[in-house]
């Protein structure tokens, strides 16, 4: 199809978007829309739930399978919003609402670009394309019930805003729900085991405590307490401090090996909430970051969660926008941004299908 023909569709799929609220776990309508996407051009697609699936034309089995993905859930406007955030409107080339950024840009170039290739026949890989749910909310709709229903991923491109440089690898997340312990009784009363005091050591402990890896393009895990609640009443010494621990996980670990470390090594017991949500990377030697490179895009490590985390196959993070803008208040995306974006995708897939 005409590249600038997609471009214009998906500018006006994605205002239809915004102009849709769609919060995680609330997305039907969005999907409908995206449903007739593929009515429109004539491209076979599954549902399931709210995600929407569809491969390319030529599908060959033994090829090895392409994913391309990105969210159309978002997260609840901020009370900052000074501009409706459902009103897509264009003003001074840049195109207003929520989710417009995050990532319903990056959405609608991948839909454009999938598009593009649907029918193309002797393509290198299979493509799939999953327009998934519940990213924000890491809920279990998403793109990881999905996954299990694809033949196995070769390697995936998930739009996220990185202004279309390259995502190379992307930290993981542990969250930890730790508990100091302590003896309670009256304040009134001498204690030599206050739960809150004991907390002190410990606090030292996680904010002194470093992993050994780092990684060249992640740099170092990053721990931090983030929470700490104790105490109904202001005469009684509590029984226990309840801590919460953010460990943001680089490519050098996986999150079981961060539970295991701090498991033996934490001066109190620690619980991880969840242990799914890994760290993701892509060799620097790999066809797509090669083809990137050499369209003049830069390459970083991203501190940011995406559904890469869900993905046990190797990833690489790429769309229109900003991340800076995702979840601000009077979000919006370059309409430029987004013929950028579906320019270099279909540059970039054309270099290695």
């Amino acid at each position: 199809m005409d590249p600038k023909k997609l471009t214009t569709q998906a500018i006006e799929l994605l205002k239809s978007l915004i102009r849709t609220p769609s919060f995680s776990s609330e997305e039907n309508q969005t999907a409908a829309l995206i449903e007739n996407w593929f009515k429109e051009h004539e491209i076979p697609f599954k549902r399931q739930g709210n995600n929407i699936i569809a491969f390319n034309k030529h599908f060959e089995e033994g090829k090895p399978l392409l994913l391309l993905n990105s969210h159309h859930d978002t997260v609840k406007p901020n009370s900052a919003y000074t501009k409706d955030p459902f009103d897509a409107h264009i003003e001074d080339g840049k195109l207003y609402g929520l989710g417009s950024n995050d990532a319903g840009g990056c959405l609608v170039s991948l839909i454009a670009t999938f598009t593009n290739f649907y029918a193309q026949e002797n393509l290198k890989y299979n493509l799939v394309i999953v327009a998934s749910v519940e990213e924000e909310s890491s809920g279990p709709n998403g793109l990881n019930s999905v996954i299990p229903n694809l033949p196995p991923i070769e390697v995936a491109i998930v739009g996220e805003p990185t202004l279309m440089n390259l995502a190379v690898a992307e930290k993981g997340l542990v969250v930890f729900d730790a508990v100091v312990k302590g003896t309670p009784s009256h304040a009134a009363h001498p204690n030599n085991d206050n739960s809150i005091y004991n907390t002190i050591p410990v606090l030292e402990w996680f904010r002194d405590f470093k992993f050994e890896k780092v990684s060249e393009v992640l740099g170092e895990v990053k721990l931090t307490v983030t929470q700490i609640n104790a105490g109904k009443q202001h005469n009684v010494v509590p029984a226990e401090v309840q801590l919460v621990i953010d460990v943001r996980v680089n490519d050098q670990y996986s999150n079981q090996e961060i539970f295991d470390l701090l498991n033996e090594k934490a001066p109190c017991e620690v619980k991880p909430r969840s242990l799914r949500l890994n760290s993701s990377s892509i060799p620097l030697n790999h066809a797509l970051v090669k083809a990137g490179i050499e369209l003049g895009r830069s390459t970083y490590g991203s501190p940011t969660l995406s559904d890469q985390a869900v993905l046990s196959c190797a990833s690489l993070k790429l769309g229109p926008g900003d991340s800076t803008r995702s979840h601000s208040a009077n979000e919006f995306i370059y309409v430029q941004e987004i013929e950028e974006g579906i320019e270099i995708y279909i540059q970039l897939l054309e270099k290695v299908l």
